[in-house]
């Protein structure tokens, strides 16, 4: 009979892979083994459906795909062997009973074992119900005489398949992950994998890819657990890296040598590196060549700019100002001034014809009526056309730079100021705008493109925000202060609180009530607003799914 061994390497490949790009998936796995066996790793493991992307929705329903995703995942067996590391990999897997969330052990040149996800997540983000079926309770597969337990992701928020795996001899637990960035996530994750150990007494390797994917963003973090839930490996945050793991038998228990512990950016830290990654890979994937941008001389448009350069660099970031007869001098000096400090290329383009083409277009329509709020849109309505008119000759994808707590309330003008392919801080509140932009100006996150210091002006950041789309205009004419604002919708959006609750929190009933009367009207708008990074945890669109169409209010 064989000794059991005593030795094993694992290298986690915390990798960013590209939805659909099945070729570019496996030539990026091939790297990765080429690396963990420069290494001298045994076993690579890569994330939860690497082959496909994550999450897939129903491109993952086409059978071209699915067929695609298999033929990789065969030809990158052939690419295993003596000498060669084994590896791990999710992807789709049609089976008997459906088509399955899969992770498939690659040695020997085959496929020598499948676990399929048990526990399919359907609620905020995920609706893998929607396209998967359920797996079988899963057993340990053996890989060379060790017993791997390989739960995928949501299969370790509970406790079943965890019990499962150790009962019938699992040694340690490999869990390859798509978990997605929100808020407070990082403790989340630790707490549910520090759960799952002391349950089973078993290690456990929590590996998560890193990339953006439409509004998401997966921020690696990767980690190992011992038994004695001693933190034996911390990998970073928004980085790719391969790092390979030396465990040893321990008595009866397997062990993780103590390995690097990489700081993880926490709060508003982890907040700006999402939106930074979530716009870099939106463009590049894309495959714009860059960005275009409106800068008002506001707050929003400059920390957009930010993270433009940041995601991007200033060679591929191009913002341009519109100025109107009631842009003020402070507006056109900050503008110049943040574009000077980030190095993007700025150009001034006047707006004043187009707008009183517009208005002279209407007259006879309008004749009678009294100017109200349609020609101030039609400022906003005409920036929007010239920056899509940039975006059209010359290929740079438009950013549209609209905060959490003007799209919540409609403060935000269709076909004008929310043109763009992609937004950036869509899930910021006003007042975290605020704070983000602070903080960038004395913090600059590892790998961003930009220029160290300060990059947004003083004065951006002290003077009352405004539109200008009218004389001495400022947002608190129509908005509670903000601070007020944001209190209130983070307890209607993301705590979805009654009226009562909020108004005991020490909110004006009138207020509570024109805020959610405000919030409910703008879901039209909402619907037809561009994709943006999620950092919160109920995020509009996939998290918050409200009808248009919509007569409640709360009385209460």
């Amino acid at each position: 009979m064989a000794a059991r061994p005593d030795r094993l390497r694992i290298a986690l490949a915390q990798l960013n892979p590209t939805l659909g790009d099945v070729a570019g998936n496996l030539a990026k796995a091939r790297a990765a083994q080429a690396e963990a066996a420069a290494q001298g790793a045994d076993l690579v493991m890569l994330p939860e459906l690497f082959l496909a992307g994550y999450p897939p929705e129903d491109l993952v329903l086409k059978p071209a795909f699915q067929d695609a995703c298999r033929q990789a995942c065969e030809t990158l067996a052939q690419d295993t062997g003596p000498g060669r590391p084994a590896i791990l990999v999710g992807l789709p897997w049609l089976g008997e009973a459906g088509l399955h969330n899969a992770y498939a052990l690659l040695d020997n040149g085959r496929v020598e074992a499948l676990r399929f996800k048990v526990d399919l997540p359907n609620y905020g983000v995920f609706d893998e119900k929607r396209v998967f079926v359920p797996g079988p309770m899963p057993g340990p597969v053996d890989f060379r005489g060790i017993r791997l337990g390989l739960p995928v992701c949501e299969d370790i928020w509970a406790g079943d398949v965890i019990e499962c795996l150790a009962e019938t001899g699992a040694e340690i637990l490999l869990v390859p992950n798509g978990s997605p960035y929100w808020r407070g996530k990082t403790d989340e994750r630790f707490s549910i994998a520090t759960a799952r150990v002391v349950e089973s007494g078993l290690p456990l390797v929590y590996l998560n890819q890193v990339c953006g994917q439409d509004e998401l963003v997966f921020d690696g973090a990767s980690f190992v657990l011992n038994a004695d839930l001693g933190l034996a490996l911390q990998m970073p945050a928004f980085a790719e890296t391969v790092v390979t793991c030396e465990w040893f038998r321990d008595g009866d228990r397997w062990r993780c040598a103590a390995g690097e512990i990489a700081d993880i950016p926490e709060g508003d830290e982890a907040d700006y590196a999402a939106c930074v990654l979530g716009l870099r890979d939106y463009v590049d994937k894309n495959r714009f060549p860059g960005v275009v941008l409106g800068l008002s001389g506001g707050i929003d448009s400059a920390i957009c700019a930010a993270m433009a350069v940041d995601a991007l660099g200033p060679d591929r970031v191009h913002c341009i100002m519109l100025p109107y007869r009631y842009t003020s001098q402070d507006s056109l000096a900050d503008a110049r001034a943040c574009a000077e400090a980030l190095g993007v290329r700025y150009d001034v383009v006047p707006i004043a014809g187009p707008v009183e083409g517009f208005e002279a277009a209407l007259s006879p329509l309008f004749e009678g009526a009294g100017r109200d709020i349609t020609e101030e849109n039609l400022q906003s309505r005409a920036r929007g056309t010239i920056l899509m008119s940039v975006s059209n000759k010359f290929g740079p994808m438009v950013v549209t730079t609209g905060n959490k707590s003007e799209m919540s309330v409609g403060y935000a003008t269709l076909y004008g100021d929310m043109n763009g392919g992609f937004n950036p801080i869509k899930d910021l509140y006003k007042t975290e705008v605020y704070r983000l932009s602070a903080l960038r100006n004395r913090w600059k996150p590892a790998g961003a493109l930009g220029p160290h210091g300060a990059v947004i002006p003083e004065r951006i950041l002290t003077k009352a925000p405004t539109a200008e789309l009218r004389e001495n205009q400022t947002d608190q004419d129509s908005l509670p202060p903000y601070d007020v604002l944001d209190d209130i919708l983070e307890c209607l959006v993301e705590r979805e609180m009654r009226v009562t609750e909020v108004v005991a929190r020490g909110h004006d009933l009138a207020t509570v009530r024109k805020v959610e009367r405000l919030l409910y009207l703008a879901e039209y708008k909402r619907r037809q607003s561009a994709p943006g990074v999620k950092v919160t945890r109920k995020y509009f669109g996939r998290d918050r799914r409200y009808p248009i169409v919509n007569r409640f209010r709360d009385s209460g």
